[in-house]
This record gives structure tokens, C-alpha cells and sequence, in this order.
């Protein structure tokens, strides 16, 4: 069934055996052959094919989809198929492999991942062997709840939290349950890895708005396609101490003179 099944489907996409043929990558003239029963799919072309219908490999090369009843079928699958792939990439839990380690008791480790590591956690974060090679600690107040990693932050874009402060987040399994305002480490593919505050738009437009706590970074949006990992911050960890407000200190000092000033008035 595979050359009338080709067509129809090749038809039913309104594609050219050219367009059809940049899509699996082939030749033309192989889409031509395989329409015309002259040639056979080689196996990686029949999976390329089944992705492409939406439709499982065996129903492409048993079943007859130019009859009406089995088009139909075939039709609600496909409609079926790319909405669960689209429910699935917004939610976050598509096909991703969270790599980890643990210690000799089996407890998780929390990886740390500095600021000079940053660029090699794109290529290594599904790779233990990777992980392994990371820094580890662990912090007993954070529970057995969840997974943690922590990330060294660079720049000024989250003040008062300073650059070169270890945010410890959680895993996020499921991206739609991101509240908006919830500060995030992002992994993505174009931007690396971030600190902000997220704000969920993945149902209406499958992205995020991610912004700074320092107005003077303005906010920006990352595509869902583009996200690798997200990680709730949970905690940090830093060596710099806030610098205490002034201005704040001067005005709490006048606010306790008048309440003495009141309290000497009663008194006489």
C-alpha cells in the first residue's frame, strides 16, 4: 500500500513530489519512483513518512487511506496526533531526559553549575557523565520533594540578588502550572541560562515573557520550541549581604523620635 498510500497522503498534505521530497529528505525523482511502485522506502524514509501522515508505520503500509471510511479515520488520528504533540511541547514533558546524580546513601545530589560552566550545561545536561564532573552538595531543609540544581547567575539583571549568587531550583515538570511572576532559572537554546520572573503564555501563544527585577531590563519573550529546561527557584545563596537603604534607616529613625515625642506628651 505504500505507493497509493504516498500519493493520497502527498495530496491529501497539497504538496509537489518536490515539496514532498525536501520534506523527507530524498530526491524528486525517488518520490516518483516509490508513487510508481518502481522503487522501495528504505526503512528511516517509511518512519519519515509515518511522522509526516501522522499515522503509525503499519497502518502506512497495510492500510488502503484512499478508501472513504479509512481517510476519515486517518484524518482524526493526524488532527489527534498534533494536538497531543502541541499539548505535550507546552507542557514541557515531551520527549526530554532529566539526568542526574546521587550520592552513596542513593539521595539526589543538587549539581552545581558555575557561570564558566554555563555554556558546555547546553550540550551536557542529559548526560550524567557530564553531571558527574559538576560540583555537588546537598541541603537537608529542601525535603526529598523534587529535583534540585543549582546555577550561578551572572550580571544585574535580578538586584538586589547580586551577580555571581547560586540560585537553587526545583525541576519543573509541567510547564503550564508556571504562576506568572514565579522567578525561573531558563534554559534555552538562544538565550543559555537565565534568571527571571516568568509569565506564563504558553496556552494562548506557546511562549514566555520573562522579566527582570531591575526596570532597567526590559522584558522579552522566548519561544516554547526554544526552552530546554525550567528550574523554580527554591532558594540562594550568596556571599555579598544586602546594602542597607539609607534613606529607609533615616526615616524609621524620625518615626521612633515622634512616637517618643507623643509618648513624653501623654506622660506630662
Amino acid at each position: 500500500m505504500i505507493n497509493t498510500n504516498l500519493k493520497f497522503w502527498r495530496r491529501e498534505l497539497s504538496l509537489t513530489q518536490a515539496q514532498m521530497a525536501e520534506k523527507l529528505g530524498i530526491k524528486r525523482s525517488l518520490v516518483g519512483a516509490y508513487e510508481e511502485g518502481r522503487a522501495e522506502p528504505k526503512l528511516t524514509t517509511l518512519v519519515n513518512m509515518a511522522r509526516l501522515f501522522g499515522i503509525t508505520l503499519d497502518a502506512l503500509v497495510t492500510t488502503d487511506f484512499t478508501k472513504k471510511k479509512n481517510a476519515k479515520a486517518a484524518a482524526q488520528l493526524q488532527a489527534q496526533t498534533a494536538q497531543a504533540a502541541t499539548e505535550q511541547s507546552n507542557r514541557g514533558n515531551g520527549l526530554r531526559i532529566l539526568a542526574l546524580t546521587v550520592d552513596r546513601d542513593q539521595n539526589e545530589n543538587i549539581e552545581l553549575v558555575p557561570q564558566k560552566a554555563a555554556a558546555g550545561y547546553l550540550n551536557g545536561y542529559a548526560d550524567p557523565e557530564y553531571l558527574e564532573e559538576l560540583p555537588k552538595f546537598r541541603l537537608p531543609m529542601l525535603g526529598n520533594t523534587g529535583t534540585y540544581r543549582a546555577f550561578e547567575i551572572a550580571g544585574d539583571s535580578m538586584l538586589p540578588i547580586a551577580s555571581g549568587t547560586v540560585i537553587v531550583g526545583r525541576y519543573v515538570d509541567d510547564w503550564l502550572s508556571i504562576k506568572d511572576g514565579t522567578p525561573c532559572i531558563v534554559v534555552s537554546g538562544k538565550e543559555g541560562i537565565v534568571f527571571k520572573r516568568v509569565f506564563n503564555r504558553l496556552k494562548d501563544a506557546a511562549r514566555l515573557t520573562l522579566h527582570s527585577d531591575n526596570t532597567l531590563y526590559s522584558p522579552y519573550e522566548i519561544e516554547v520550541e526554544d526552552v530546554v529546561e525550567i528550574w523554580e527557584a527554591k532558594a540562594y545563596i550568596s556571599s555579598t549581604f544586602p546594602i542597607a537603604d539609607l534613606s529607609l534607616n533615616r526615616l524609621a529613625s524620625i518615626v521612633l523620635d515622634l512616637q517618643q515625642q507623643v509618648s513624653t506628651m501623654k506622660k506630662v
